[in-house]
């Protein structure tokens, strides 16, 4: 198995995950946010689903200048855009990831913003950490659902609410 073959194996398992906590966002909820300071539930479920994205940007560039990029989140009107940007991402991600050579995943990439390296390393150890990233925001997505009272899914064993 090689390196891309890994990755692929990881990222679907953790996708499969991640599908559990983005089907529980309840449409009628999409703009409920905990705090001012966050994003509202919707556009935390719509972050997950797009975040895949950068797993093929980061095989199809050499970096990303955050200070020339320019950023519009997106905020979603129905859930079942979350769901099928989601797939959508999470399928190119995998095609991409899928003709990686353990070569092309060692050169590296780098992430800016404007002169300040952010990071710069290998292509397979940004796949991770962009992984990382998306159970990051996994993560607050289980807290959100929690305090709007949506059963939280087990996702390492059972959670409180399948007890």
């Amino acid at each position: 198995m090689n390196t891309a073959q890994r990755l692929i194996a990881e990222l679907q398992q953790e996708a499969s995950k991640n599908k559990l906590m983005l089907e529980r966002i309840p449409e009628s909820k999409l703009s409920w946010k905990p705090h001012e300071k966050s994003m509202s539930i919707g556009r935390l479920g719509m972050h997950i689903a797009e975040l895949p994205h950068w797993i093929s940007r980061s095989l199809t560039t050499d970096e990303y200048d955050m200070g020339t990029a320019a950023y519009n989140p997106n905020i979603p009107q129905t859930h079942a855009q979350i769901m099928a940007e989601f797939e959508s991402q999470l399928r190119k991600a995998i095609e991409i990831l899928n003709s990686a050579s353990d070569e092309s995943l060692a050169k590296s990439w780098k992430f800016r913003k404007g002169e300040r390296v952010i990071y710069d390393m290998p292509r397979a150890d940004v796949i991770r950490r962009q992984m990382n990233h998306i159970i990051h925001h996994r993560g607050q997505l289980s807290v959100f659902l929690r305090l709007i009272d949506v059963p939280v899914p087990g996702l390492f064993g059972p959670s409180a609410d399948e007890r």
